[in-house]
């Protein structure tokens, strides 16, 4: 158990630092809006500030209403992760893995709804003129750390349901 807790609060500490890391990097060399190529009709580095969340979700509602809710959800989300941690006993890696990345995302998003209302973008992918909406390392780490955990409880899923495993 105390290894993953360490596990656990070590590899979110590091998702936390890379992100605010990199966008205070982005945020210091880059106007907001401003775009740079790095692979051509395929890869920008961008500034952009998302109000809302996954693909805009919500941007168009009130600023006091997304702070409120997108605060509290996440405050919610990061409570619930440490708790399942602390009373399931996880002994699951994978399960650890998946959490650690969406805890250490959820955080890293967090910081920045604090200090600035809104998550800083900046890793632009496409193809031509299709566009997939801006994201970030935080991002990154909660999309990767939900697929793992989709793939585990399928795996464990199966693994309950064939009698020979």
């Amino acid at each position: 158990m105390k290894k993953n807790l360490l596990i656990f609060f070590l590899g979110a500490a590091v998702i936390i630092v890379l992100d605010q890391i990199t966008k205070s990097a982005i945020t210091a060399r880059f106007t907001l809006h401003e775009s740079y190529p790095v692979m051509d009709g395929l890869f920008n580095l961008v500034y952009v500030m998302n109000p809302g969340a996954a693909f805009g979700f919500m941007a168009d509602a009130s600023e006091t209403f997304r702070y409120v809710f997108f605060t509290g959800v996440t405050v919610a989300a990061v409570l619930l992760i440490v708790y399942y941690l602390i009373k399931s006993n996880p002994r699951n890696l994978m399960l650890v893995g998946s959490l650690t990345l969406i805890f250490g995302g959820a955080v890293g998003n967090l910081i920045d709804r604090l200090r600035f209302g809104a998550v800083v973008d900046f890793l632009d992918v496409y193809i031509g003129s299709a566009h997939w909406p801006a994201f970030n390392v935080a991002d990154s780490a909660i999309t990767v750390g939900a697929i793992l955990m989709i793939w585990e409880m399928i795996l464990n899923r199966k693994s309950k349901d064939d009698p020979s495993k």
